[in-house]
């Protein structure tokens, strides 16, 4: 690609790249394939148009899908097609902030200044003038703010919606961080108060309305909620309380809330317990240990011991269960990575062939503790990496923006290697309970019998069998990766001594060298129970 073609190609990522609510529908049909049981949509809600926004998390009609996507309806049909395969739907829903739908007097980006309220000149119009007037709309007086100015619906238009307080600039100082603008977007007041003795604002009450009419009319199954960490937690609550108590009162007893809540997991899971939200998403230490460990350059303990087994540990433990984390490593901002965001595949400065142990990511992923959460395009390759996030949204599906830097292109082939491998793993962990539900151990190896120890670094990687088990109801599955991407490596690996006896055997069910599969190893009284297992390079295997 030419230079000239290559800074077309990312100009088009600055702006809306392409598809539809109708185009997801069309491929509902491949993620069955795959094994997915609920897709997460991106914000499909009506933008502030002049933006053309590629990241969707501008609104400025919180009742409407952005003509960009469809229709109302057009969501309602993916739903329906969605739950005849099985499939639940969760919507990205934002409740911090708008849009930038008004102007600030004078400074247009007034900066936060210990909680200063900033005069207003206007709500804007679809050009981005700031021409209406800041309060309920007449329409008669305003018509252009219909459809494309100002903020809707009504209940929003009141000047005490927002905070007003200009933008953030110190992302980690309170109250800085959930009073500010983010960036252009602007903040939403919600109330004041304790958590336990929080008075609401009209603008939550409202936006409580709001997502119970998604719910209501097309069937949602969840949400995740995005910014978490920018909101009051009593507003957090109210909000969770009044959605979980709508959504059981129309027959859903099982809907789903997953916060996106940054700044580390013990404000993650403490947010959890205060808030009632059902999972956590976006906890910084949980993408980076799943990638580097697979890669070599993470201790297997430093992931592993972010869970436990049971909710009867000490509150103040600050670890994981297994369905209150949402497990990724690939994501649409990369927080974590800074101004050098990269997904999996980007081969980096080691000359490691990434792609190599992709493979062993989504199955690691896939066979542990917490919620898997594959990225779109993980499946096909994609190696999107840059300054900005938007290299991390590259089209699957043609348009000007598609990955490899590519234009005009569909990536759905399910005859890629990691989509077959990665839909057989999956029918396993459908199959398998102990795989969904079971207890976790790490498991420690040997490479005379004698010696055992858990896997660890040595210097600054490890070229080594990683294995776990999965237990439950007496039954323990046995899994291993390998992150030496070159070589097969065989250990003595300990398993479960009460479950198992001297001679009995485990068969592997599943192995990336077909050969391996149905090949039997034998248990024997090493560490109290042990068994002797070859896992190929870069490699993946399964025995029960």
């Amino acid at each position: 690609m030419t230079h000239e073609n290559k800074q077309q190609w990312f100009d088009a990522g600055g702006t809306f790249t392409g598809g539809t609510l109708k185009g997801i529908k069309s491929k509902i049909g491949y993620l069955s394939r795959l094994g997915i049981r609920a897709i997460w949509i991106s914000p499909i809600f009506k933008q502030v148009q002049r933006d053309n926004s590629y990241h969707g998390y501008g609104i400025q009609n919180f009742l409407d899908v952005d003509p960009n996507f469809g229709t109302r309806d057009d969501l309602k049909q993916l739903t329906e097609t969605a739950h005849k395969y099985g499939i639940r739907v969760i919507m990205d829903i934002i409740l911090n902030h708008s849009g930038d739908v008004f102007e600030y007097e004078g400074n247009p980006e007034p900066l936060w200044d210990h909680s200063k309220v900033y005069p207003v000149k206007g709500f804007r119009d679809k050009d981005g003038n700031a021409n209406i007037n800041f309060g309920p709309v007449n329409l008669q007086k305003d018509p252009s703010a219909w459809s494309d100015g100002a903020v809707w619906p009504v209940e929003f238009q009141g000047p005490a919606t927002f905070s007003r307080m200009g933008r953030i600039n110190n992302w980690d100082y309170d109250p800085e961080f959930r009073e500010g603008d983010f960036i252009t977007l602007k903040d939403i007041d919600f109330g004041i108060g304790s958590v336990e003795n929080y008075h609401p604002s009209q603008a939550i009450l409202s936006l409580c309305e709001v997502y119970k009419f998604w719910i209501a009319f097309a069937d949602i199954d969840g949400f995740r909620v995005d910014t978490v960490k920018h909101m009051d937690d009593g507003a957090t609550r109210l909000f969770t309380s009044v959605i979980h108590e709508f959504a059981q009162s129309i027959g859903k007893e099982n809907f789903y809330l997953i916060g996106e809540i940054t700044g580390g997991r013990y404000r993650a899971f403490d947010t959890l317990e205060t808030t009632g939200l059902n999972a956590a998403l976006g906890v910084n230490d949980i993408p980076d240990k799943i990638e580097y460990l697979v890669k070599g350059y993470r201790n297997p303990s430093d992931y592993f011991d972010l869970f436990r087994n049971s909710l009867l540990v000490k509150k103040n433990s600050h670890v994981w269960f297994r369905n209150k984390v949402v497990t990724t490593f690939d994501d649409h901002d990369q927080v974590r990575k800074g101004n050098n965001k990269a997904r999996f595949c980007h081969d980096e400065a080691q000359g490691q062939e990434n792609y190599r142990v992709l493979l062993n990511a989504l199955a690691f992923m896939a066979t542990t503790m917490g919620i898997p959460c594959i990225y779109y395009g993980t499946e096909q390759y994609f190696n999107g990496h840059g300054n900005n996030d938007r290299y991390l949204r590259e089209a699957m599906f043609g348009g000007n923006f598609g990955a490899f830097e590519s234009r005009e292109r569909h990536f759905f082939n399910e005859d890629c290697t990691i989509y077959k491998e990665l839909s057989a793993i999956l029918a396993i962990r459908k199959e398998k309970i102990a795989l969904r539900r079971g207890r976790q151990f790490l498991r420690p190896i040997s490479g005379n019998g004698e010696h055992f120890g858990l896997p660890s670094m040595v210097g600054v990687e490890i070229r080594s069998i990683v294995p776990w088990s999965r237990i439950f109801n007496n039954q323990e599955m046995l899994l291993a990766i390998n992150t030496d991407y070159f070589m097969p490596k065989t250990a003595w690996v300990t398993i479960d001594n009460s479950l198992h006896n001297t001679g009995n055997k485990l068969k592997c069910i599943y192995s990336t060298d077909k050969g391996q599969i149905d090949q039997d190893v034998t248990v024997e009284a090493r560490n109290g129970k042990s068994v002797l297992i070859t896992v190929p390079p870069a490699g993946f295997v399964i025995f029960e």
